[in-house]
């Protein structure tokens, strides 16, 4: 069953409940309006400039007042003409202030119901609620806002009908907190610890940003260097007049003072996501709580649980640190595809968490073998073209000399390197249960996938890889892409046939219902 627009249509009226269904809580228009002022702040402008009240300050505020009023009318319309219900195979979401359009989502597409918590919702004790179907678009419906009783009691109503348990007509009772088994929890030493390795110069990215669409309101280039040397000089500092060590002296403290910004931002957005990281087993699943500001409550299935992925690099694999993530048929957000379960732990701690989900530790069963170097020579032949292409419009359009234009040549020594790196830590192999691969240097990757998860498997084979006679084999597993590379046909095959003889018998559509 797919989800489905469909005309809207009365809908059942349960006990409790609105006729055609139940409306979001009033609080949350509230909420809406106060997320929103920022967006009103070119309408304003618009407005001040438009009406020409700009020369006339005292009626400034009336204006202000009236875009406002008109912002608050609207969503006002729009929460009053939005409603929801819970039917007996869906959930189905009316909107629309001109054009009404009714959305029914089937309980079986839905693979993820999550609550989050921002700041000023956590005040009031609101929550939104997010419905995921595993569309590879993040969230495919939300309600903005209920109360936490009510986006508890929506979680666990549709669990129970996804499983197939009868609802009592008009349930509107709050439903009691599930609790379950701690299985892996971030303290605050941790916490700075992920900070420290979390490096990031995000907040640079962000000011260039702002000033890049606000530069019209300054009188100079920020971006034009001679304009800032001329400051100084105006100011009594001459370029000229500085010293080398003092250049240097100043070099280096610029260079540790980008360092400390990017250590600090680092730290920053660790604690704003991960502060609270608690991981539970419950009936249902893992329930993952994090956030410092924004709370977010996702309970997963154990049966919608398809790989598992560790992670770690070479400066946290020193100090035994790593990272596990879940491919699940729900993404974890737009950013990010796979659920995050285990932000920094030990690999003692991972691997019961990967046994929860019904994976197994890599045993010495699993003996994981090179690709074959041509692989990534093949690669390396596909760069001398463009070099040396390179080379020649450096020659032709930028009259640059041959020996400036050879200065191309030190890149493939460079990108040799690289590949030669890429080749030395790469695996894969398989146990007969499930299959492993490991790539990559800097952000190294362990993927675990249990063969019975595997819905497609497929050869492929590049004009460059069939000169070397080598194929890749690609596996379709649901949330998540698993692929392994630099193999032998005959050895392809071989994995393909064990694969399919595993997965081949398994029915999907009650796999992944169960849990």
């Amino acid at each position: 069953m797919s989800e489905v627009d469909v005309l809207p249509q009365p809908l059942p009226q349960a006990e409790g409940q609105q006729q055609g269904g139940q409306r979001l809580h009033p609080l949350g228009l509230f909420v809406s309006f106060i997320s929103g002022l920022p967006q009103l702040f070119l309408p304003i402008v618009a407005v001040l400039f438009g009406s020409g009240s700009r020369n006339r300050p005292e009626l400034i505020p009336l204006v202000i007042l009236g875009v406002l009023f008109v912002s608050l009318f609207f969503r006002w319309l729009g929460w009053m003409r939005f409603q929801y219900h819970l039917g007996e195979d869906d959930i189905r979401i009316e909107r629309g202030i001109l054009s009404r359009s009714a959305r029914s989502i089937p309980y079986d597409r839905i693979q993820d119901v999550s609550i989050e918590q921002k700041p000023l919702p956590r005040l009031l004790g609101l929550g939104e609620v997010k419905f995921e179907t595993g569309g590879g678009d993040g969230e495919d419906a939300k309600l903005s806002y209920v109360s936490l009783s009510e986006a508890e009691r929506l979680r666990e109503t549709i669990k129970a009908r996804k499983a197939g348990q009868a609802a009592t007509t008009g349930e509107t009772a709050a439903v009691e907190e599930e609790s379950g088994a701690t299985v892996f929890a971030m303290d605050t030493g941790r916490l700075l610890t992920l900070g420290l390795y979390s490096f990031s110069l995000v907040i640079f990215a962000v000011l260039g940003g702002v000033a890049q669409q606000f530069d019209f309101l300054l009188s100079y280039d920020i971006w034009d260097i001679g304009a800032w040397i001329g400051v100084a000089e105006d100011n009594g500092v001459s370029i000229e007049t500085i010293g080398t060590g003092a250049r240097i002296i100043g070099a280096l403290a610029a260079l540790a003072g980008l360092v400390a910004i990017g250590i600090l931002t680092g730290i920053i957005r660790t604690f704003l996501t991960d502060y609270g990281f608690r991981l539970e087993r419950t009936a249902k699943g893992f329930r993952r709580r994090r956030g410092l500001l924004t709370l977010t409550d996702v309970v997963m299935p154990v049966a919608r649980v398809q790989a598992a992925i560790v992670e770690t690099g070479p400066v946290r694999k020193r100090r035994g640190w790593h990272a596990l993530r879940f491919v699940s048929l729900a993404q974890e957000s737009k950013q990010e595809s796979h659920h995050m379960v285990a932000p920094l732990a030990r690999l003692d701690e991972i691997w019961p968490i990967v046994a929860e989900a019904g994976i197994a530790q890599p045993g010495e069963t699993a003996a994981l073998q090179h690709g074959k170097f041509g692989w990534w020579l093949s690669g390396f032949v596909i760069v001398l073209p463009i070099i040396f292409i390179a080379m020649a419009a450096l020659m032709l359009f930028a009259e640059a000399s041959l020996a400036r234009a050879s200065l191309l040549l030190l890149l493939l020594p460079l990108m040799l390197a690289i590949m030669t790196i890429e080749w030395r830590v790469y695996r894969h192999g398989e146990d007969g249960m499930q299959l492993y691969v490991r790539r990559g240097w800097w952000r190294q990757r362990l993927t675990i996938l249990p063969q019975v998860r595997v819905q497609s498997v497929e050869i492929a084979q590049s004009p460059l890889a069939r000169l070397v006679g080598l194929v890749s084999l690609r596996f379709g597993v649901a949330g998540g892409k698993f692929e392994m590379l630099a193999l032998p046909r005959e050895a392809a095959e071989a994995i393909r046939d064990n694969v399919l003889a595993i997965a081949a018998p398994v029915d999907f559509s009650v796999i992944n219902r169960r849990g």
